[in-house]
């Protein structure tokens, strides 16, 4: 089982739905949402909802992304050390 971090700015919904489907093989996923507020669309609230049935960790360094885990930039950074494999959406 590999740790997978998503780092997600722009592409919200295909990031979100692609995180979404890397679960199919178990590997563990970890949503983060970089620099950007979260985009106020009907794609992106659905995908949201999945993400969160699924129960993906979501961390975010933009106060304003309520919904989701804040760090700071540098935590942010030291977190993804630990991962296997860093995706940039």
């Amino acid at each position: 089982m590999s740790k997978i971090a998503v780092l997600i700015n722009e592409r919200q919904s295909e990031a979100i739905r692609m995180s979404s489907g890397i679960t199919l093989m178990d590997d563990e996923v970890d949503l983060f949402f970089i620099d950007s507020k979260l985009d106020d669309s009907e794609e992106v609230e659905m995908m949201m909802e999945i993400a969160g049935e699924m129960e993906l960790p979501m961390y975010s360094n933009v106060t304003t992304n309520e919904q989701m885990t804040q760090l700071s930039t540098s935590d942010i950074h030291t977190k993804l050390l630990d991962y296997d494999h860093i995706i940039a959406y």
